[in-house]
Order: structure tokens, then sequence, then C-alpha cells
């Protein structure tokens, strides 16, 4: 694909700044630290400048979301090496996070814009309550022109806040899920590399940059993608196409960029031809609530359906009655979040279970007469309610 080529479907997607209206943008370890010098104030620097700009010119708000808080506390700390355990890694961020801020507020304020600090916790996406709170209080900062500078709270954290499905990349996930939460229109993930490249441009030379992405699922980004991880971070290209693919399955478009040069951000917003673009594969944005229901909670365990059931989910947007269930796994109860799969075990859809799960093994396809026979006339008639359920990306035959 050409340049021009690429501009041009960049535009016809609506990423260019007159479509755009809120942002998020994540900032890698290897783009906020150097492993010899410590933090890069220089880089964030830069990047406050685009964003104010960008705020003031274009009406764009932003949330920041950034790694670096351990990776600066170790250079405080004389660590020649990242901290294995959790007390050290701990440690680190205690003295990382306030150096971290400090650069942000210093860079933010020659410009005339205040920052806030919001430090999450896996617990914060969980319950529903906390969840809620998190969002209005960024909504809140939003309103009145602060940009929230949000990181995972390594401090305390000892479950670190992942998508489902992968194990990498717990800021990129974090990421994914603020974007989710605040109902942003782009998510831009800046890092030590020019986007998506065919192959490995640390050690290929012939790699090429990939400037479109319209599948991310396909073979050949997952390969793209690889397992590689970064000397002052946790996560790689690979957990960055994992958060990617679930915000396009959710109608949001993704761009990873660097974040090394001085335009990343500008030049996104602009629709240039700058870094990977991947497109959405869904036209329309799912509710917060519905997103939060499919990847900001983790399930308890899984209800089995038979292909009639999975037909009728997948394709008449009903509701899981117990006639089309078959069987279940693990152990949970009403209102947790559970996985539906289907006869293969194949998990395409999650929601919030209106039954337990003995009354799952109890009530399992019968009809709507016979459960209140033998579960009693209180129970709900729904598994699982629809307005409670999202059907996850891709599900495969």
């Amino acid at each position: 694909m050409t340049t021009e080529d690429s501009i041009k479907r960049r535009r016809r997607a609506g990423l260019s700044f007159p479509g755009i209206r809120r942002v998020v943008v994540k900032l890698g370890s290897g783009t906020v630290t150097d492993p010899v010098e410590g933090l890069r104030e220089s880089t964030i620097r830069a990047i406050a400048a685009q964003l104010s700009f960008s705020w003031s010119e274009m009406g764009v708000s932003f949330v920041v979301v950034t790694s670096g808080a351990v990776a600066a506390g170790r250079k405080k700390l004389g660590m020649a090496q990242r901290p294995r355990s959790v007390a050290l890694k701990q440690a680190a961020a205690a003295v990382g996070q306030t150096t971290l801020m400090r650069a942000y507020e210093r860079a933010f304020e020659k410009h005339g814009r205040h920052v806030a600090q919001l430090l999450l916790t896996h617990e914060d996406f969980q319950d529903r309550g906390r969840y809620v709170n998190a969002r209005n209080t960024l909504e809140t900062l939003l309103s009145r022109g602060i940009v929230p500078i949000v990181n995972e709270n390594d401090t305390v954290a000892t479950e670190e806040i992942r998508l489902e499905g992968d194990e990498r990349g717990a800021n990129d996930h974090l990421a994914a899920l603020v974007t989710q939460m605040i109902g942003a229109d782009l998510l831009i993930l800046l890092t030590d590399s020019d986007g998506l490249f065919t192959k490995d441009p640390h050690r290929h030379p012939d790699a090429r940059r990939i400037p479109l992405v319209e599948n991310p699922d396909d073979d050949s980004i997952r390969e793209a993608a690889g397992e590689g991880i970064s000397a002052a971070g946790t996560g790689g290209m690979g957990s960055k196409i994992h958060a990617a693919r679930v915000l396009s399955a959710s109608g949001i478009p993704v761009v990873i960029a660097s974040g090394l040069t001085k335009r990343s951000v500008l030049d996104a917003l602009e629709g240039k031809d700058a870094g990977t673009l991947i497109l959405p594969r869904n036209t329309g944005k799912l509710s917060t609530r519905k997103m939060w229901i499919a990847y900001a909670r983790n399930a308890h365990g899984t209800v089995l359906v038979d292909d009639g059931a999975r037909k009728v989910l997948l394709e008449g947007g009903k509701s899981l009655l117990p006639a089309g269930v078959i069987g279940a796994q693990g152990k949970f109860l009403r209102g947790e979040v559970v996985s539906i799969a289907d006869q293969r075990g194949r998990v395409f859809a999650r929601g919030i279970a209106r039954w337990t799960r003995e009354q799952v093994d109890r009530g399992k396809g019968k009809r709507s007469d016979e459960v209140r026979r033998l579960l009693g006339a209180e129970t709900p008639a729904e598994v699982v309610h629809r307005d409670d359920l999202t059907i996850l990306p891709s599900p495969k035959p």
C-alpha cells in the first residue's frame, strides 16, 4: 500500500481531528525512560506540548496512561536489573511515581494545564461501583480541562490489570480498559518503535512498517507482532495488538506509533501516514457497561450451550434460556460474570449470571414451566439476560 493510499484509507475511516474528540494516549516504559539515563523528560515535554496544542486548538481532550514508575524508581535506587520480587517492584514504583508525576506536572504547566494522578488496581475494574466512580472522576477532570495521568497502582497491587486472554503488557491493557471506560474515540499507543513491522526492526534491517491493519486477527499480523518484551517494560508488540484487537471489536481505532518523535500525536490526529493504524471491525461502539462485562471483569465460571442456543445468541440477540444449556464449569453465584461457550468449549460471549452454578446444574435443558416447578417460581426465566450479555469478537463456527 502506498503512502497516498494509506492516508486516503485513514481519512475515509474518519481518523482526522474533526471526527476525534476524546483520546487516550499510552506511553510505554521504552518511551518515557532510558535504561541508562532514567526518565526521558524531554520526551514527556514533547508529548505534553502536542496534547496541549490539540486540546486548545482542535478541541480534543486527552487521558494519559503512563508506564515508567518502576523504571524511574529503579534508576534512583541504583538497581541494574528490573526488580523481580513483588516487594522490590513496589518499592521502585513508590520511589519512581513521584519523579514521574513531577515530570508530567512541569511539562503541562508550561502550557497552562493542570494534571491529576489516578492510580488504579485490578479491583477498580472488577467492582462495578468502583468502576463507575473512577469513570465519574475522569469525566469531571476532563470537563474542567485537567489532564488525568493514569497508571497501575504498582505500590499496592499484587494482581496486574489484564485483558482476557493475555498475560503481558499490563499498561497496554489498562489503556484499552480506560479507553472503553470513558468512551474515547481513539487509542494511541506510543512506543520506541515506529509502529508494527513485518519483522522485528531491531534485528531485521529488511523489516517494513505496516501502515494499516484492517484485520488484527489475521495470522500474518499475529506473526508480525511476535512475543517481544522490551528491556524497560513488561509488554511488547503482541500485547499492543491484543489490546487493539479488543478495541477494534468495540468500534474504536488504535494507532501504534513512536513516542520519540515530536509529532506522533498530531500526525495521528491529522490522519497522516505515521505509525500503524488498526481499523475497527465494528462501526458502532458498545456501551461502556457491555464493554465492562466483556473485558473489565474476570469470569467466575463457564456456561456451556448447544448449537441452537449459540445461534440464537449470536444472530437473534436473545437471552440465554435454560433449555439451551448443556452444562457448566467452575463455581459462580448470581450476579457474577460467566463465559458462555459452545459444545466444543469455545468461548463466544460473556454475561452476568442470573442463576448460580447449582441452579444451572439442576435446571439445564429444562423448559420454563419445568424450571418453575423444580427451582421455584421466583427463579429468573433467563440464565443470562440479553441486556447483561456481550458477544466477543470473531466468534468462530
